[in-house]
């Protein structure tokens, strides 16, 4: 599926914000289930890109001077592919599983939790039953359950296990419900879990994996460490933010162009 995304975000302050640091996980890059054709993002003052310990994209933006307003755009064309596992993480040095087999703050398994993890400890060897201890913590939390709580859950219930498992950030489409309903896209966190020599993904809050409608972002040992926008500022008072992102299908899906070809 080829996807045009476009995505905005503008924080507005009533006073100056004398100086600010955004940190932006905005920039997808290539793998073996999604292929990124255009990327551009688009900010109030010039960004620094680098790379962070996870091999994510990372885009610095430093602002030394009064705003009364911060704009951040990205926009580009991202190719998927309906494959749901990753078979290595790319790169010349790709990461151990093993490092994200640490607890954080945000992925420490309280009681309750160590409870289900282990009633789920025999069937942890196997995406199937991985799938199965999502579903149990998606039930006892219910169907309002935050999305981000719920894959820290998962992934905490993981790493007790011994499994490895991270957090996933991006965005996922929905297509049109009715033909009154216009498609949507929304940022969107899902897990991936190191099962039988690959990663599995995970998406806690649709009960499935993830699949041509999701464009990864970046991974983390938990959201703080893969959340799109994340900061610091001095001044501004009180801050308000708008987000509006839209998507629309491009063309046909990659891998029935390469059937039709072949």
């Amino acid at each position: 599926m080829k996807l045009e995304i476009e995505h905005e975000t503008l924080y507005r302050y009533d006073a100056p914000v004398r100086s600010s640091t955004q940190v932006l996980r905005l920039t997808p890059t290539s793998s073996a289930r999604q292929q990124v054709l255009e990327w551009t993002l688009e900010t109030s003052g010039t960004a620094t890109r680098t790379q962070d310990g996870y091999g994510n994209v990372l885009d610095v933006l430093t602002l030394d001077k009064p705003v009364a307003e911060i704009r951040i755009r990205a926009f580009g064309v991202v190719d998927t592919l309906d494959a749901v596992d990753e078979p290595a993480d790319s790169g010349p040095n790709p990461l151990s599983p093993l490092v994200f087999l640490r607890a954080t703050p945000l992925t420490r398994a309280d009681a309750a939790l160590l409870h289900t993890a282990e009633a789920a400890r025999r069937q942890s060897g196997s995406p199937g039953g991985l799938r199965e201890l999502g579903a149990v913590l998606a039930k006892k939390r219910g169907k309002l359950a935050d999305n981000d709580a719920l894959t820290h859950a998962f992934i905490a219930c993981c790493r007790h296990l011994g499994v490895p498992a991270r957090y996933v950030s991006g965005y996922v489409h929905t297509p049109a419900a009715g033909k009154d309903a216009p498609a949507t896209v929304g940022m969107h966190a899902w897990a991936e879990a190191w099962v039988e020599d690959r990663w599995r993904s995970f998406d806690l809050a649709a009960g499935a994996s993830a699949g041509e409608q999701h464009i990864k972002l970046a991974i983390g040992a938990d959201y703080l460490d893969a959340c799109p926008i994340r900061g610091i500022r001095t001044g501004g008072g009180l801050e308000t933010m708008e987000m509006r992102a839209k998507a629309r299908v491009a063309r046909a899906p990659r891998q029935a162009q390469r059937q039709a070809q072949g």
